[in-house]
């Protein structure tokens, strides 16, 4: 990928979802893995059930794919999407850690799916957290309506990046069951006023890093065509805004 790309173009790859605690296919693993594990009814394999050997290969093929970007450069973040049952106590703040142990020397991005981690009691050991293991505090733009969503905590936590991520704000679909696709979770367009918003708030997070990237969640039906003339409008919002305040900003750098 690096190689086709220009030498500015930068990829935030996300992690394996067995890696964040989902629920994983075993037909979704490489052939010879699945061959090593032990026999199971169960079709759905699980991070805290994968025995320590599968895991470490697991891991070290991951790293072996993703090395290139870093040499080259072209490397953002590795973004931990982590599962709503990856909750803040003790099982959740380990597995967070080992996620930084493992992939150490990377730039990680933390998004979390469930209310425990920016409760009002919890928020600021959270964010202490996140700066202690240099993970990129994500700031989601999401329904607020049950236990599996945060509020966006326009708070940095490491220097070198800010990752806003724009789910929409459909609150009828964002638990939709029986749903043809989970993408009709993110059926929603933000209109001008709330880009406008956005982009002040973005704008400022920006001054305490050195780079800004914003993520538009597109993958519902045709929202994905739509996509480059929402971004656009985004970008020259964000400028605009940027010369009101008399400030240059180039890097902040719309993603979709």
């Amino acid at each position: 990928m690096g190689e086709r790309t220009p030498d500015h173009f930068t990829f935030n790859i996300k992690a394996f979802r067995l890696f964040t605690g989902h629920q994983t296919n075993r037909t979704k693993l490489p052939k010879d893995i699945q061959a090593a594990l032990p026999a199971s009814d169960k079709k759905n394999l699980y991070y805290k059930d994968t025995p320590g050997e599968i895991l470490r290969e697991l891991w070290r093929r991951y790293i072996e794919a993703i090395e290139p970007l870093r040499r080259s450069g072209k490397l953002g973040a590795v973004h931990f999407q982590f599962a709503p049952w990856v909750v803040n106590n003790d099982d959740g703040r380990a597995h967070v850690e080992h996620c930084a142990d493992v992939l150490e020397g990377f730039t990680l991005a933390a998004e979390f799916r469930h209310t425990s981690w920016f409760s009002e009691k919890a928020r600021e050991a959270t964010l202490a957290m996140e700066r202690a293991r240099g993970f990129v505090n994500v700031v989601v733009d999401e329904p607020n309506t049950a236990a599996n969503s945060v509020p966006a905590i326009w708070e940095t936590t490491n220097p070198n990046l800010a990752l806003i991520r724009l789910h929409g704000r459909n609150h009828e679909t964002w638990n939709i069951k029986g749903a043809a696709a989970a993408s009709e979770r993110f059926n929603y367009d933000y209109n001008e006023e709330e880009l406008g918003v956005l982009a002040s708030q973005i704008l400022e997070i920006s001054k305490t890093v050195v780079r800004t990237h914003v993520v538009f969640k597109n993958n519902f039906e045709d929202r994905d065509s739509a996509m480059p003339a929402r971004s656009c409008k985004f970008s020259e919002e964000t400028q605009l805004r940027s010369r009101e305040k008399a400030k240059a900003n180039d890097h902040l750098l719309p993603f979709y």
